[in-house]
């Protein structure tokens, strides 16, 4: 069982590792290629909204903005709450209280997103927020309440299946 665990933390590890390498490249992105991707998933998640589509340029173009920082947002949350899954993830691996997996996770959620926002005040064209933070923040807490949540469940499936083969038995 020692070795299932220790492959399952090493898997968990390099997925985690992996995030923070796509957050980072993100992140590393200069303002203009950062803004570019931005708006081509904007353009694609609008181009079927006939109400968005007929607007006049300048009014679609507030629209799309607008739209846009939410978009951009969105992405945060997503990308950071993947974070949690996998920092819990990787925590419910060793026997320790939840409270204390939940603290070190979501440290080490915040750590990264503090570092993140650092990095871009050196990126041209680009900013740090202490907004995004907390946004990545969010996600990572939302991260870690859905692996919780994956994990309850998959105890009380294991518990009844458990009783109901022993009833079986009987």
């Amino acid at each position: 069982m020692n070795e299932k665990l220790n492959i399952l933390r090493g898997v968990l590890i390099i997925l985690l590792l992996m995030m923070f390498g796509i957050i980072f490249n993100f992140s590393n992105q200069n303002g203009e290629k950062s803004g570019s991707l931005s708006r081509e998933v904007t353009e694609d998640v609008t181009k079927n909204i006939n109400s968005i589509q007929q607007l006049e340029k300048s009014e679609k173009e507030k629209v799309l903005n607008k739209i846009e920082h939410y978009i951009r947002k969105l992405a945060h949350f997503s990308l950071y709450t993947v974070v949690g899954i996998l920092t819990m993830g990787f925590m419910i691996t060793y026997d320790l209280k939840n409270l204390k997996r939940i603290l070190i996770s979501l440290g080490i959620g915040i750590i990264y997103a503090t570092s993140d926002e650092f990095h871009q005040m050196f990126i041209p064209a680009r900013t740090s927020s202490i907004w995004d933070v907390c946004i990545d923040s969010c996600g990572v807490f939302v991260g870690i309440l859905i692996t919780m949540a994956v994990v309850k469940i998959t105890k009380m499936i294991i518990t009844r299946m458990s009783r109901n083969i022993q009833d079986f038995k009987r």
